[in-house]
């Protein structure tokens, strides 16, 4: 949508620089570990497996550290185990925030997200209190080189998509129900077509501030992104220009 910018976009700038520094490769690890864990180690029958392993090699994550995080997720190698938490609450200006948590520590790492709340003008809520704004979809983007508009949209008319954004500069995103997300992104890999795609948690209806009022809570969301237990920040935040 032309006129505001969401924190999806912000996310994606912020990912690379993320990359750069090295962050990212714990975060994937994490998220690598957990699906081996909860979905066994065989990529072909545990979708999110499948995933973080193609987020991982598309972040040139080494083979070796992919296969350690996996047999980590499993118990077939010794080291830390993590959990996964959902947690919420509210920043300034009443903007929504969800959080899904990665530790092998919940009692350090929530007190250290609630004291990262508190300090920048937000507060840890009540499970409940916020994620009936969300709503799970997939979310896949693709990579404006790779493929025209026109033929994507003819793809695209197959499957049941929910919605659909040109405004970015380099990428198409495309957001699709959960059931299915799957299909669309193996039809797409088929055709040979430069893919990411998760899926995410994503607001129903978003609080809208312009850009010079948003400096504070864009400072809490970034604190709460360089966490290293935090593996996602979804917000309903939408940014006027």
């Amino acid at each position: 949508m032309s006129g505001h910018s969401k924190w999806s976009t912000i996310k994606r700038k912020k990912g690379a620089n993320d990359a750069k520094r090295g962050a990212i490769f714990t975060r994937i690890s994490k998220d690598i570990s957990i699906a081996a864990k909860h979905g066994g180690d065989d990529p072909n029958m545990n979708s999110a497996l499948r995933l973080a392993i193609k987020k991982a090699k598309s972040s040139n994550m080494p083979s070796s550290n992919i296969d350690r995080a996996i047999k980590k997720g499993t118990g077939k190698l010794d080291g830390t185990s993590f959990d996964s938490y959902l947690y919420e609450g509210y920043g300034p200006d009443g903007v929504a925030i969800m959080m899904e948590i990665m530790t092998d520590n919940k009692n350090r790492t929530v007190p250290e997200v609630r004291h990262i709340m508190s300090k920048n003008g937000g507060n840890l809520g009540e499970s409940g209190c916020v994620n009936w704004i969300f709503e799970k979809k997939g979310r896949i983007s693709i990579q404006k080189s790779s493929i025209d508009e026109e033929t994507l949209l003819n793809h695209c008319l197959e499957f049941n998509i929910e919605d659909w954004d040109s405004s970015d500069n380099s990428f198409y995103e495309i957001e699709v129900f959960p059931d299915v997300f799957e299909e669309l992104c193996s039809f797409l890999e088929s055709k040979g077509y430069s893919i990411e795609a998760e899926l995410d948690l994503l607001p129903q209806n978003t609080v809208k501030i312009k850009e010079k009022q948003a400096e504070s809570l864009l400072n809490l969301l970034n604190l709460l992104e360089e966490h290293e237990d935090v593996q996602k920040v979804y917000t309903n935040l939408e940014i006027l220009k």
